[in-house]
């Protein structure tokens, strides 16, 4: 991948552009999300916004170019701030993949609909599928993926306690998760059956 990266300039610019709208459409929805529940800690770090400049994380965005998987810059908020702490922290998790199958939906419609050139579908065909792998892997159900807020908001409380107490070992988990090579057998085939479902063909 690197070598095609050095090789490639415009694959390169293309994967990019693709990775950054989509991080930054993530991590936007959970700060909007967070905002709108009662939470000012996104918007007083200026957060609610599309620009990319207040989500992109300039290591978490090489890995992704290099290796397939990274993050952007976490969103903050307060539980305190939240009427229901529980429920409201999965749905701020929730947020961000849910905005990146929206995305995913609405640009595979266009792909399809419009028919644009080789360059704008290169563009709209790595949009479609960047955001259906951050979409899937996010779903993950352990820390620090939005599938373990989500899994604990969904649990009754007793469980959700002891499901939270996991947390520390969610880097294990994930680190495992990813050389272990359950990325690629686990999230790349679901996001290929999704993007089978769209019609978007590369």
């Amino acid at each position: 991948m690197l070598n095609l990266l050095f090789q490639e300039p415009a694959f390169f610019a293309v994967i990019l552009v693709a990775l950054v709208i989509s991080l930054s459409v993530h991590e936007f929805a959970h700060a909007w999300v967070s905002d709108r529940l009662g939470d000012p800690t996104a918007r007083q770090l200026g957060r609610v916004t599309l620009n990319p400049k207040a989500h992109i994380d300039p290591l978490g965005m090489l890995l992704l170019v290099v290796a397939g998987f990274g993050w952007g810059r976490p969103v903050p908020f307060n539980p305190l701030n939240l009427k229901y702490p529980k429920r409201d922290s999965a749905l701020i998790a929730l947020a961000g993949p849910a905005s990146n199958f929206m995305l995913a939906i609405i640009t595979a419609a266009v792909l399809k609909f419009l028919n644009p050139g080789f360059q704008i579908g290169s563009v709209l065909y790595s949009l479609v599928f960047y955001n259906l792998m951050l979409g899937v892997f996010n779903l993950m159900p352990f820390h620090p993926l939005d599938g373990f807020k989500i899994v604990g908001g969904l649990l009754p409380n007793n469980l959700a306690l002891q499901w939270y107490q996991m947390q520390p070992y969610g880097i294990i988990i994930l680190v495992a998760f990813i050389f272990t090579n359950s990325f690629q057998k686990i999230v790349l085939p679901v996001v290929g059956i999704l993007t089978k479902l769209l019609g978007v063909t590369a």
